[in-house]
């Protein structure tokens, strides 16, 4: 695992119509969206496109809302940690600067305070888009048909280990 550079995302996935019966439960990780119900997977990978850790949200959640979270799932300490102009807030750059790692986060084009970055470095972020493209091979993961997060969580780890003995 090569934990230099960390790249977070996340990306949509489809609920699809009979899934979203069986217990209704407040946190569970369906929500709705223009395009209709949809789960998010949020994810870190490794410089060598390898998932890390993963975490379910609502689509229609925010992708900051839970980057902390999933951060604290790994150790990124010493690292560099490459997203997207959403991870941008006060709350997650303070907390990767906090755990020692690098911040390879564009400023969004409102920020007053617009700190560097080195482009050249967050154009590896490419990984983990590459790794949601591998792992939407997978039809079960590509469309949520599972109604329980565990279930759908679960083969998700099943998916992921797919692609890492590829």
């Amino acid at each position: 695992m090569d934990t230099e550079n960390l790249s977070i995302d996340s990306t949509c996935v489809k609920v699809h119509e009979s899934s979203n019966g069986g217990k209704k439960a407040k946190n569970k990780a369906v929500g709705r969206t223009k395009g209709g119900l949809n789960t998010k997977i949020h994810a870190i990978v490794d410089g060598l496109g390898n998932p890390v850790a993963f975490l379910l949200s609502p689509g229609n959640d925010n992708d900051s809302t839970h980057a902390i979270e999933l951060m604290e799932k790994t150790d990124i300490a010493g690292g560099n940690l490459l997203g997207d102009k959403a991870y941008g807030t006060k709350d997650i750059l303070a907390y990767i600067q906090k755990h020692g790692a690098t911040v390879v986060i564009p400023p969004k084009s409102n920020t007053k305070e617009p700190w560097p970055v080195d482009y050249f470095l967050y154009k590896e972020r490419h990984l983990v888009e590459c790794f949601f493209q591998k792992i939407k091979w997978f039809r079960r993961v590509a469309t949520r048909y599972d109604k329980l997060d565990v279930s759908f969580l679960a083969f998700v780890y099943m998916a992921a280990i797919m692609i890492w003995l590829l």
